[in-house]
């Protein structure tokens, strides 16, 4: 099923599917560098995969660049797809857990207020650092509209790196041989977060590129499912 969250039916919109024992409802946020050129079907295997585990689940799609997205829109539709979809089921299930890669990652640790629960796979959590580091070929930049010097602010908003404490459990996956997101990324977010008192856990794996973390068949994805099937609320 599907339902808009905005006027543009294209690209603000949350698809949901239903399982009989609907244990909690996963919502899905995809990655993509911010740009058009990947959608919210790249998620749908792992979709079936938490169906099949007895989960709702809502898939969430919003503008990016090159769709009308961009800083802040990219930030704003996120958090009304999120909010949509936890909205329409938080009072019917166990536990709203946000399932975010990449990107989507950045943008499900932005809203994880709106969740009980938050699995970052291979998550972007320094739009900064992806600067500096000129990532996905010059994505921040794209992305953001102007370079840090002309947008510290907007910089530090969408980075949640710079937006902690956060108060939602946090597990993150990431492979040591990742090379589109380091996972340097990910262990200097978890050492900040884990500083600041903040319950954030970094599983990491010899050999998970990027792209297979959407692989329900990848070697961290029943760790993963188990922790927002047992972690404790």
């Amino acid at each position: 099923m599907r339902y808009l969250y905005g006027a543009d039916a294209g690209q603000q919109h949350v698809d949901t599917w239903t399982s009989p024992s609907a244990r909690g409802l996963a919502i899905l946020v995809h990655g993509g560098y911010w740009r058009s050129t990947y959608g919210a079907q790249v998620m749908e295997p792992l979709a079936a995969d938490l169906v099949g585990r007895g989960w709702d689940v809502a898939n969430v799609e919003y503008r990016r660049v090159g769709s009308g997205g961009g800083y802040p829109v990219t930030l704003e539709d996120a958090a009304a797809g999120i909010e949509y979809a936890s909205r329409t089921r938080a009072d019917t299930v166990e536990r709203v857990v946000l399932v975010g890669h990449s990107v989507g990652g950045e943008l499900s640790l932005l809203n994880a207020a709106r969740a009980d629960l938050v699995l970052a796979l291979a998550p972007v959590t320094d739009v900064l650092r992806t600067y500096d580091e000129d990532l996905g070929e010059s994505a921040a930049v794209a992305f953001m509209g102007a370079t840090p010097a002309q947008n510290p602010d907007g910089y530090r908003a969408a980075s949640p790196r710079w937006q902690l404490p956060v108060a939602t459990p946090v597990l993150i996956t990431h492979g040591v041989d990742d090379d589109r997101v380091p996972i340097e990324h990910s262990r200097s977010y978890r050492d900040a977060a884990v500083e600041s008192g903040c319950d954030v856990e970094l599983r990491e794996f010899s050999r998970l590129p990027h792209g297979d973390q959407i692989d329900p068949a990848g070697p961290h994805w029943l760790d993963a499912v188990t922790w927002l099937t047992t972690k404790s609320l």
